[in-house]
């Protein structure tokens, strides 16, 4: 699902990526991230994301994610929905949603304005590994790319465990994105904080993309979002613990990294769906 939201300022968007643990309650959710979108909002980000199960999430997962699935005309989007309008901003943010299957959910992302949903995308690469299997409780997406426009800049999404397949990535820069956009769950153990960071700078400089990554806070995730520019440079981030960070995600900076270094351009192979 793509659309384009209005140009509000020039190729210049501030961007916010919010760090927050989400719990099994959903009100306390929602009412976390009104507080952390005022705060973005106030020190003037434009597009603020939040993390992969953002809506609700239990560690380990259990039968309550299909018990707190909800429809994309929903609370938890309705509340997005309105809090975009009430700043002026987009949101992108993860949610539980309803699945086909009674005992099954979909793994979400949603990009929201103050009149709508932007993009949605479901999560395509569940994350059976490291000891842990999604896909017993989560239905995988449908294939293709999901972006959304903001102030002449093309947005991409995809989610945690996609960051490991650089097919995925491609397909959002195919599609014309010029940043990543990537909420996370990334979960803790021996050199994933590791992977995280070096994945989010792979991504970026193989695309000559921006990536802007929000996590979970530890002790279950890495925490350690960052927005990243197009040569892999971090130029915003958070710790270990809840927070937010914001940086500029600019058109010229991407023309400029691709000039430079045309590998897009040049590049022999194209990305064919199995």
């Amino acid at each position: 699902m793509t659309q384009t939201a209005p140009a509000a300022t020039s190729a210049a968007v501030p961007v916010a990526v919010c760090q927050f643990a989400p719990t099994a309650h959903r009100e306390d959710n929602r009412d976390r991230i009104a507080a952390m979108a005022a705060e973005a909002a106030g020190r003037g980000a434009r597009l603020i994301v939040f993390p992969e199960y953002s809506s609700y999430f239990v560690n380990p997962m259990d039968e309550t994610l299909a018990t707190n699935a909800e429809a994309l005309d929903g609370d938890f989007v309705s509340t997005l929905t309105a809090l975009a309008a009430d700043h002026g901003v987009v949101i992108v943010a993860g949610l539980v949603e309803r699945a086909s299957e009674a005992n099954r959910v979909r793994n979400t992302l949603v990009a929201v304005r103050g009149d709508g949903i932007l993009a949605v995308y479901r999560k395509q690469h569940l994350y059976d590994a490291f000891g842990q299997t999604e896909s017993d409780w989560i239905e995988a997406g449908e294939l293709g790319a999901a972006t959304f426009e903001v102030a002449g800049i093309r947005f991409g999404l995809m989610t945690c465990y996609d960051l490991r397949f650089p097919e995925v990535a491609r397909t959002l820069v195919d599609d014309g994105a010029d940043a990543l956009v990537v909420p996370a769950e990334w979960v803790r153990g021996p050199l994933k904080e590791h992977h995280w960071t070096t994945l989010l700078a792979a991504r970026a400089i193989e695309n000559t993309t921006y990536v802007i990554a929000a996590d979970h806070p530890a002790p279950i995730g890495v925490g350690h979002s960052q927005i990243i520019d197009p040569a892999g440079v971090v130029i915003a981030g958070v710790g270990l613990d809840e927070g937010l960070a914001i940086a500029s995600v600019e058109r010229s900076a991407v023309d400029r990294v691709r000039e430079t270094n045309p590998s897009l351009r040049v590049r022999r192979y194209a990305v064919v769906p199995r």
